[in-house]
């Protein structure tokens, strides 16, 4: 069985400006078929973690989960975000509200293609 705890530290660890605040939970089920994986770190690092549109993370996750595939287990892997972002529901209220007012106002007229369907054929054998 890998350890999955070392691995995550190894991967997490050169990332965080606050190391020792990393956690790594791990559990199993009796058959050690089944693996859970829960991280959690320094909310002053979130994005440093995550990084470009979760592309960091997303990276550490495949490792994960190709080390766990490796020895037969079923991974699932999460991170717990203390601080989810906070400012988000606002920026989507507000965005939303803008795009029904431009939708309502601009009418977009849009160009007819025409398609010819395709002929069929006869095939001679």
């Amino acid at each position: 069985m890998p350890d999955y705890n070392a691995l995550i530290s190894f991967l997490l660890k050169p990332l965080l400006t606050h190391p020792d605040a990393l956690r790594v939970d791990f559990e199993s089920n009796s058959n050690s078929d089944r693996v859970w994986i829960r991280v959690a770190f320094d909310p002053d690092d979130r994005e440093r973690i995550f990084g470009r549109g979760g592309r960091t993370i997303q990276s550490v996750r495949t490792v994960v989960m190709t080390a766990a595939q490796e020895v037969g287990h079923n991974a699932r892997f999460e991170v717990f975000d203390p601080t989810p972002n906070t400012n988000s529901d606002h920026y989507y209220d507000q965005n939303d509200r803008d795009s029904e007012q431009e939708r309502s106002q601009v009418q977009v007229e849009r160009p007819r293609i025409n398609v010819e369907k395709p002929k069929r054929r006869e095939i001679i054998s």
